[in-house]
């Protein structure tokens, strides 16, 4: 899958996010784990909603595919 323009980026819906339903044991968010330019981080700990750094999405999408609750998603700029 090709890079999108930067037009748009990966955003968290935070009603769905639950790093818990991912992982139960450790807290990891799947999507910090698969996004290959490490910019989504579990900044308040394990257990805790990620955020992502928009302005350096390039917009691969990995996040998007790995997040089993669907709470990753894509945000277009108009």
């Amino acid at each position: 899958m090709g890079l999108q323009s930067k037009k748009s980026f990966a955003m968290v819906n935070y009603e769905k996010c639950n790093p818990n339903q991912c992982d139960p044991g450790s807290g990891i968010c799947s999507a910090v784990q698969a996004c290959p330019q490490k910019i989504i981080k579990q900044l308040d700990g394990a257990f805790e909603p990620p955020m992502i750094f928009h302005e350096l999405c390039l917009g691969c999408w990995e996040c998007m595919e790995s997040c089993p609750l669907k709470a990753v998603q894509i945000k277009e700029i108009s």
